[in-house]
């Protein structure tokens, strides 16, 4: 089976003269790649993005681990490329002497009037005055400009639908701007890239002449960006004249942009005002689609960055085997423009909290509001006070409402019997006044901590109301995956023998909770006081204790927990 017959065309890079990108597996044997390490395979030069489609389709046929292989390689090849990676920006200066004719070439500022994109909207023209007046531009209201990345398929997409009507039901007397630049976006991604500078450079000179024609207000002017987009909103911070109010990114491209100097990236001094969400920073080979360093005022994690709600390989695979591969790494990339608008509705709020690391916040450590250590995500989000680069962290439910509730969890593990082979898997169950959960797994990322006080994150989807019992179950040692391998060591070589897993008992007499969006702390203490021991497949039901604390909440709106 051979790929030349397939995909056996070269382009030409526009950003590279003269300079031929041939498929470099066009005449290699599919079966061949199974001896194949992918550290050592060569970077597939793509001549354009229907030869990727191409490829991928027939490898996505069978799904199997060597056709998904096939498809990060693919990945690989349009995000990364080792021959025009050195390019660059080398003509990033070159645009600002061709005058604005030149410099807006390829770029439109569509403002709308109607949510729907089949609408057509008003074009804004820089340097035409009348066009102000024709598309009845407000000078004392907000303005937003939004500015989409990459493309492969040269049109908008049904994202960009839905941030638009979010955006306009948000704020109805906004001047409401898309930035189209479709024509410059549909090229391989290093030529794409390149052209970021120049789209910034068009955006930011369209501001200075709304400065000077209706004396434009720039902490009224919202730059909202996604992937290659929040990178053209950065140069565009960077060359007005002044500061705008905001930059919002949204999941800021990571190939290119990773790790250079912050001129060459949107940054934290691009805007008065710097917010980013990143959904996708999982790294593949060596690169991540999504940039992983934290890049502005407040830097926002969903789900650590990592792995989003509904994107896991199950829940795409029946899209990839049809066809629609692409929705395998869309799903978590575009999950940071679905919660954007997810915070324009006022009725969801989402709060997020400022952690050193992301296993540090999945422990439940980080649920701190004092000295603004939390924040809205989102369009919500405010600035604060605290050091650039705050790198904050939520989780989020897989569909909208994406908001749940956070709580932290400590309890103090006794190890009655002194078993030091003890390790338990324990779940709990909260009861509210208008909901109960199902059991939920005790994400501990350690061993759970016998004889000592283990702390841990557990987060709801729905609003349980206040909370006013909770049942900590200890799941049957047959049952877990670390009891079976003890006693496989036990039975086959020996290894602790003197463990009788039957006789393990624990203790735990208080649970004391905290929830992050309100900030209330209560303990729980064993709703029958004699009963505080749990062993294997039993559970322990705990409510509020008569002598227990509270602490009152910050006067904000917050959902009850």
């Amino acid at each position: 089976m051979f790929i030349h017959s397939l995909c056996s065309q070269t382009y030409t890079s526009p950003t590279l003269k003269n300079h031929r990108h041939p498929l470099l597996l066009r005449s290699l044997d599919l079966r061949s790649l199974k001896t194949l390490s992918p550290v050592k395979v060569p970077l597939i030069s793509l001549s354009n993005e229907r030869l990727c489609i191409c490829l991928c389709k027939k490898a996505m046929k069978n799904i199997t681990p060597l056709s998904l292989w096939i498809f990060q390689l693919c990945v690989i090849a349009v995000f990364a490329s080792g021959d025009v990676e050195n390019a660059l920006f080398e003509d990033e200066f070159k645009v600002i002497h061709s005058g604005d004719g030149a410099l807006h070439d390829g770029i439109t500022y569509n403002m709308r009037k109607s949510p729907d994109l089949d609408v057509d909207g008003c074009i804004l023209q820089p340097g035409k005055k009348s066009s102000l007046q024709e598309c009845g531009f407000n000078v004392t209201a907000k303005t937003i400009f939004l500015i989409h990345g990459w493309t492969m398929s040269g049109m908008f997409e049904t994202w960009l639908r839905k941030l638009v009507s979010a955006v306009m039901q948000r704020e109805p007397d906004a001047n409401t701007i898309i930035v189209d630049w479709l024509s410059m976006a549909h090229q391989l991604y290093p030529d794409a890239v390149n052209h970021t500078h120049q789209v910034g450079l068009s955006l930011a000179t369209t501001i200075n002449w709304l400065q000077e024609e209706e004396n434009l207000p720039l902490p009224n002017v919202h730059l909202i960006g996604y992937s290659l987009g929040a990178h053209v909103a950065g140069y565009a911070g960077t060359s007005v004249r002044g500061t705008v109010g905001r930059i919002t990114g949204l999941d800021p491209a990571g190939p290119m942009f990773e790790g250079v100097e912050d001129k060459k990236r949107l940054s934290s001094d691009d805007a008065e005002f710097v917010d980013v969400l990143h959904t996708y920073t999982r790294e593949a080979l060596g690169f991540s689609i999504g940039i992983q360093q934290p890049i502005g005022d407040i830097d926002i994690y969903p789900n650590g960055g990592d792995v989003q709600p509904g994107c896991a390989l199950s829940d795409v695979l029946g899209s990839v085997a049809g066809g629609n591969f692409v929705d395998v790494m869309k799903c978590e990339h575009e999950r940071a423009v679905h919660l954007f608008v997810d915070s324009l509705s006022k009725e969801h709020t989402s709060f997020a909290y400022q952690c050193t690391d992301s296993d540090r916040f999945k422990k439940g450590i980080c649920l701190s509001c004092r000295k603004n250590r939390c924040n809205q995500m989102g369009y919500n989000a405010k600035k604060t006070r605290n050091r650039r680069n705050s790198k904050m962290y939520l989780k989020t439910r897989a569909d909208t409402p994406f908001g749940g509730t956070h709580y932290q969890m400590k309890m103090h593990v006794f190890n009655r019997k002194q078993a030091d082979d003890a390790d338990p898997t324990f779940y709990v169950k909260l009861y509210g006044a208008h909901n109960d959960t199902h059991d939920l797994h005790v994400n501990i990322l350690d061993k759970v901590g016998l004889n000592l006080t283990n702390t841990f994150l557990v987060f709801t989807e729905d609003d349980i109301g206040d909370l006013l019992k909770i049942r900590l179950s200890w799941e049957g040692a047959s049952d877990s995956l670390g009891s079976l391998w003890k006693n496989i060591k036990k039975n086959f070589w020996g290894w602790n023998s003197s463990s009788k897993p039957n006789n393990q008992v624990l203790q735990v007499r208080r649970i004391r909770v905290k929830c992050g969006e309100t900030q209330k702390k209560f303990t729980f203490c064993a709703q029958d006081p004699s009963v505080t021991e749990l062993t294997p497949g039993q559970s322990i039901t705990y409510v509020k204790c008569r002598d227990g604390w509270e602490v009152k909440p910050r006067k904000r709106y917050v959902p009850a927990c």
